[in-house]
């Protein structure tokens, strides 16, 4: 059994919501008492709709975001508070790759200098080494010499993302967490970056958790999906294995919208409505109110994610039923 290199156990986040100057607050739980791990070397999918809570996760894997409850442990260690010598220190070790890489890059310096930064913050290797470093990620993401010393706004944006891709590899870390980095992206240039993320994780043994909401970049690239809904992890498997047999209804209706080439849209299953408030969660499963499989008790009790056969986990009470074909 090979050990995880990041776990999280019981994470919740809550945020403080407030209607005007003297309103009432509200608390908002972006993340719920959610746990899951990364093995070395492996590639973990983050999918769900926009205020699931992906994003909240990813920073708290990093340790950016603290949690009201739960832990965070990486290589074995309890993550350290955000801010102190130790969490810093820690930076060398993972990293994270933006939404949006114009926003990410300092637009005063030039895009060698901004990859070689995170060497010169933590002292890494010598002057010489630092600039062949620089060099030899640049070609490795596909950056030619000459676009060393331009700056952010000269490069288009996929030239940028591939920018800060670079100064996320320059310590070597063995963990990148990338939220949405390709959303912002063509689709040609998408799948240029996603190749070229999934060849470097390759050359250089990075686990990562690559947060989307696109399901078609997150089938290319992981090896292992889960999907959340309302801050709560509602299934969890193999990438081949939830694309080919989703069992959750709400993980049906996200892969049944994934177009396949040359084969119509069958079957497809419609969500109706929007997602629920956060600050104002539904009893029972958060589903339930879009769910055309609900019943009375996902109505009243919250279903736990449970392991189903040997490859997945659900958080479905009907979870057993849930893999009937999908009505058109």
């Amino acid at each position: 059994m090979v050990a995880a290199l990041i776990k999280a156990e019981g994470l919740t986040r809550i945020y403080e919501m407030r209607r005007g100057l003297f309103g009432k607050v509200t608390p908002v739980r972006a993340v719920d008492d959610l746990s899951l791990k990364v093995l070395p070397g492996e590639t973990l999918g983050v999918v769900g709709e926009s205020g699931s809570g992906k994003s909240t996760l990813g920073r708290m894997l990093l340790g950016i975001d603290p949690a009201e409850s739960g832990t965070v442990t990486f290589e074995d260690k309890p993550m350290p508070a955000f801010g102190t010598a130790e969490w810093r220190a820690l930076r060398v070790r993972m990293q994270l790759v933006y939404q949006d890489p114009l926003a990410a890059l300092d637009r005063r310096l030039t895009i060698a200098t901004q990859i070689r930064e995170p060497l010169d913050i933590h002292n890494l290797l010598t002057k010489d080494e630092r600039d062949a470093r620089v060099q030899a990620l640049m070609a490795a993401v596909g950056l030619r010499p000459d676009q060393a010393d331009r700056y952010p706004h000269e490069l288009s944006g996929g030239q940028r993302q591939r920018a800060v891709i670079a100064r996320a590899l320059a310590s070597r870390p063995r963990l990148i967490v990338c939220d949405e980095p390709v959303s912002a992206l063509d689709v040609s240039i998408q799948a240029q970056v996603v190749n070229m993320l999934r060849d470097l994780q390759d050359e250089f043994q990075i686990a990562m958790v690559f947060i989307s909401h696109d399901l078609k970049v997150v089938r290319n690239i992981a090896d292992r999906v889960v999907v959340m809904y309302l801050g709560r992890i509602v299934e969890e498997a193999s990438s081949d294995v939830i694309f080919a047999s989703p069992r959750h209804p709400y993980t049906q209706a996200l892969v049944s919208s994934v177009p396949v080439p040359g084969q119509p849209l069958k079957g497809r299953m419609i969500l109706q409505g929007e997602p629920p408030n956060p600050a104002s969660r539904p009893s029972g499963c958060a589903f339930h109110p879009r769910c055309p499989l609900a019943t009375d008790i996902c109505r009243t009790t919250v279903p736990m994610l449970r392991t189903v056969g040997l490859q997945r986990a659900a958080a479905c009470h009907l979870v057993e039923g849930a893999n009937a074909p999908i009505a058109a």
